[in-house]
């Protein structure tokens, strides 16, 4: 039961994480930039997390502990969606998500060689098909070699980012894991959004967007997404995670009337077979 709530958390998690492009859609119809719409995302959401850590008695971690907390959010988070937001300048979209989406084979490697995790059959099938479903899922159209090396780079500050969010949850909480990790990346995405110039939201539905980004997008997906991880492992997470396009390609296709191909069911197809045969092999363990 411990492992499939686990299971659970995380499909939550990739969900929601899932509506982040479409918010981010209307944030930028109404004038924001990528520094903007991240430093609004995370500070909000740090206060909304620190209320949260203070109504429950708990206090902030210490020592390495934090450090580690604080890299994740500057570093790791930050460095992520920049790398992100960048390659989309010099590549195609489709291509980015394409290589993005690699990073549960990195997290796969880089858990086998630094925490000693076996990398079963059944987790070698799922990874390789959700792999194969990525590509179809999100059709990719070539790029710039610059933006292919941005999104590569993306996933593996990604990758690492879940395998030391594997050791610091043994020793924090989920809230105090995200109250810290959101502040830590509000700070840096502030100080770079001034050095950039901010472009607030112009109208209500710029706000709306924002709140929405920041309650349904972040609170919920980061605060399941570390619970899950604690319960499941970062390879099984992050294999997990790669519902996430599927999510996106959905609600695109229902909310912002977008095509969905039949390659693009395919790929959406072989992802929850992907999953499904993960859960299984996870409920055959626990």
């Amino acid at each position: 039961m411990h492992r499939f709530v686990g299971i659970i958390l995380v499909a939550l998690s990739a969900a929601a994480f899932g509506t982040l492009a479409i918010f981010s859609r209307y944030a930028y119809a109404d004038g924001m930039d990528a520094l903007t719409i991240l430093f609004l995302r995370f500070s909000l959401a740090a206060l909304l997390m620190l209320a949260l850590l203070v109504a429950r008695g708990e206090l902030l971690p210490r020592g390495s502990v934090l450090l580690k907390l604080v890299g994740m959010g500057a570093i790791g988070y930050v460095g992520q969606a920049f790398a992100y937001l960048t390659a989309l300048q010099y590549a195609s979209a489709g291509l980015v998500a394409l290589l993005l989406y690699l990073y549960p084979i990195f997290v796969a490697l880089i858990a086998a060689l630094v925490l000693h995790e076996p990398i079963t059959r059944p987790k070698g099938l799922a990874l390789g098909l959700a792999l194969l479903g990525t590509v179809l899922t999100v059709g990719p159209l070539g790029g710039q070699a610059i933006g292919a090396l941005l999104a590569v780079a993306g996933a593996v500050i990604y990758s690492i980012y879940i395998i030391v969010g594997t050791d610091v949850m043994k020793h924090a909480s989920a809230v105090q894991s995200s109250a810290v990790i959101f502040t830590a990346a509000g700070i840096c995405a502030g100080v770079l959004m001034l050095l950039n110039g901010p472009r607030f939201p112009a109208t209500g539905q710029g706000w709306v967007a924002i709140l929405s980004m920041v309650v349904i997008a972040t609170l919920i997906p980061v605060a399941t997404f570390l619970a899950g991880l604690e319960r499941i492992g970062p390879t099984n997470a992050a294999m997990l995670s790669t519902l996430e396009p599927v999510v996106t390609v959905l609600l695109a296709y229902g909310w912002l009337n977008e095509a969905l191909t039949p390659i693009a069911l395919l790929g959406g197809g072989l992802i929850l077979i992907a999953v499904l045969l993960l859960t299984h092999s996870e409920l055959r363990r626990s």
